[in-house]
């Protein structure tokens, strides 16, 4: 007996003043290399306007209920109504749609949680101008840990073809990551991450590189004391869950292509210790995913770039990596779930 077809992809609108909506465009336009059906949450008459305006050859149709989608996804880009509250002009921010930008992430989630859609894949949004419209996190990962009512903390995992990295501490200054970095947050990261592998993305004994916060990775605490005191007892502590792991290990020589090839993941002590490695591999490939969630999101690597939206040179590229991979996800875990749900 065959399975059910998954629903689709819901995807958020994004920052409205940037490239949110060319992106969304540009992905439906995509479809035809192997896209999973996905409908946007979105307010429908910018989305057609800038269509026209751009040239794009979108058919863009307002849907009732997410089930319409897949039906409609090979003639036209299916679209959720979420009306704005003012008119978008690319490039400048407007305060009054801050509260549909963040709605649009709630509803993806609600629907997703549901089984109505497969997974959640974000548009990029622009932080400071949620904050003043009531927005109280760091990141959409936190908000999306808040939705989901997690007991832990989700994981922010940035993943291309070739490299996989989760910073351990994310959106604060960089003095107050190292103020904040401890062996219990280490092996959280680390189990959440292993987990993940797992069932995400089928590897059944992966393999984690753990970085060093210092240079050299401390030089035995002639350069820093963070490796003895912090990392090295959560490497251990990681290995006595069953976890294949090394480190620390120095980071200006984890991330060349033949030390790739011995771990599937890196943990990394702060944010841009992962994010310019994977950026330098993989600019226009690297997708953000969200582990320890009890659903699947992805979201492109990139911001909303103001000072280029509206003018038709987005690059899709992230947005439809982010959007293959929430499938691949999404599907692997589904069947993952099957079995365990049988037994029940």
């Amino acid at each position: 007996m065959s399975r059910p077809a998954p629903p689709p992809l819901a995807l958020t609108m994004g920052e409205p003043a940037g490239i949110g909506c060319e992106l969304t465009l540009k992905a439906w336009l995509g479809h035809k290399r192997g896209m999973p059906p996905f409908f946007a949450i979105a307010d429908v008459a910018p989305l057609r306007r800038l269509a026209r305006r751009l040239g794009l050859a979108v058919p863009v149709t307002a849907i009732d209920h997410p089930e319409e989608a897949p039906g409609l996804f090979a003639e036209a880009l299916p679209v959720l109504p979420q009306p704005l509250a003012a008119p978008v002009t690319p490039g400048r921010l407007e305060p009054l749609n801050a509260p549909a930008v963040i709605d649009s992430i709630r509803r993806a989630v609600e629907l997703t949680r549901a089984g109505r859609a497969l997974a959640v894949v974000t548009n990029p949004v622009h932080k400071r101008h949620l904050y003043r419209a009531g927005f109280a996190h760091p990141g959409q990962t936190e908000f999306l840990g808040e939705l989901a009512g997690t007991n832990e903390p989700p994981v922010m995992m940035l993943a291309c073809r070739t490299l996989k990295v989760v910073p351990v501490t994310c959106h604060v200054s960089l003095g107050q990551a190292i103020c904040s970095l401890s062996t219990e947050l280490i092996v959280s990261r680390g189990r959440i991450t292993a987990s993940a592998l797992r069932d995400g993305f089928g590897i059944a004994a992966p393999r984690l590189a753990v970085a060093g916060l210092n240079p050299h990775a401390g030089e035995d605490g002639t350069l820093g004391g963070e490796e003895c005191r912090i990392i090295e007892p959560a490497v251990a502590a990681l290995k006595a869950l069953g976890i294949e792991v090394s480190g620390p290990a120095p980071a200006d020589s984890l991330f060349h292509a033949c030390a790739r090839r011995a771990y599937d993941a890196v943990l990394c002590m702060y944010h841009d210790q992962a994010l310019i490695p994977i950026k330098t591999v993989d600019i226009r490939g690297a997708v953000n995913t969200t582990l320890g969630l009890p659903f699947t999101r992805t979201s492109p690597d990139h911001g909303t770039a103001l000072d280029i939206a509206g003018q038709g040179v987005a690059d899709p590229a992230s947005l439809l990596a982010a959007l293959r991979l929430a499938g691949n996800i999404a599907r692997r875990r589904r069947i993952n779930a099957a079995p365990r749900r049988r037994r029940r």
